[in-house]
């Protein structure tokens, strides 16, 4: 006979979007139009916002830049949104330093990513994210697993050990297959709230166990997003398969390049003139600008 499996609480809401950080044209951050766009992403969809991520573009930003735009984003939304920081780092007490001043600023929760190039063992890794926890005991974290991207992966028996830590209660699974979160569920049950870190995949990861998305697509389509969760989560399959299927060419235009280069250009074709990327990333080429114009046109039609 069957068991049903206990699901998660979404402890930050169905769809995060991870924002990008608006530059003005001397390339300064933009404090006013992060604040417009805060509201406006809320206003669209969003449950909650993370700020200072790699979408954010968080390794070209001061840390006063970081702290100002989280000051910023959480007064521009009020206390009935969700913000969470980003505050990892590779080096553990640069993670410490940087979770306790989000504590301070009043953020929701903090987004701590795998330490990147220095490539830790697991024990490592477990003692990285234990300092953390210790560090601001009362912040709500959430691990990110990003092996593309930091060279390393944190594995289901390492984040088990790591739920003794009060804090620790969700994961933005980011290793592009649904097989992390079956083995973290499997692990972990519904002790761990999992958000799936693709925009192609979230309808896949709920299927398996998944509670939302941080997204980047939710800057361009968060009613959509929300309405496949919701869906989903409705017991409308079919609906929500069709709003996966209606999404993909946004998803693969938004990730034609590396992130933010292509929503950064779908905000200015949106209305939203956030800038170009920081050195070293580029603006979008031409061509591909044109073909994401003609995506986002076919999107308003649907």
């Amino acid at each position: 006979m069957s068991q049903s499996a206990e699901l998660s609480p979404a402890p930050f809401g169905r769809v995060i979007t991870a924002m990008v950080t608006p530059f003005d044209s001397q390339g300064a951050v933009d404090l006013a139009l992060a604040a417009r766009l805060a509201r406006h992403l809320v206003e669209t969809g969003s449950d909650g916002l993370l700020v200072c991520g790699t979408t954010g573009e968080s390794p070209t930003l001061s840390w006063q830049e970081q702290l100002q735009l989280l000051e910023t984003v959480r007064q521009a939304v009020g206390p009935g949104v969700k913000v969470l920081a980003g505050s990892g780092s590779n080096s553990t007490a640069e993670a410490v330093e940087a979770t306790r001043e989000a504590a301070s600023a009043g953020a929701d929760g903090a987004l701590v990513v795998v330490p990147y190039y220095n490539k830790p063992p697991q024990e490592g890794l477990e003692a990285h994210f234990r300092s953390i926890a210790a560090a601001a005991p009362e912040l709500p974290l959430m691990l990110y697993n990003i092996p593309g991207r930091t060279g390393c992966s944190l594995q289901p028996s390492t984040v088990v050990r790591l739920l003794d830590c009060p804090n620790i209660n969700s994961f933005k699974a980011a290793s592009g297959t649904t097989e992390e979160v079956t083995q973290l569920r499997l692990h972990c049950g519904s002790r761990l709230a999992i958000y799936s870190g693709d925009d192609g995949l979230t309808l896949p990861m709920l299927s398996v166990g998944a509670v939302g998305v941080v997204s980047v697509a939710s800057h361009i389509a968060g009613l959509q997003i929300r309405a496949m969760i919701e869906a989903y989560f409705n017991g409308e399959g079919a609906a929500a398969l069709g709003h996966h299927e209606q999404l993909q060419p946004l998803f693969k235009a938004l990730f034609a390049t590396t992130n933010p280069i292509p929503v950064k250009a779908a905000l200015e074709l949106s209305g939203f003139p956030v800038g170009p990327p920081r050195l070293p990333l580029l603006s979008l080429p031409d061509p591909m600008r044109d073909a994401l114009s003609q995506t986002l046109s076919a999107l308003r039609q649907t």
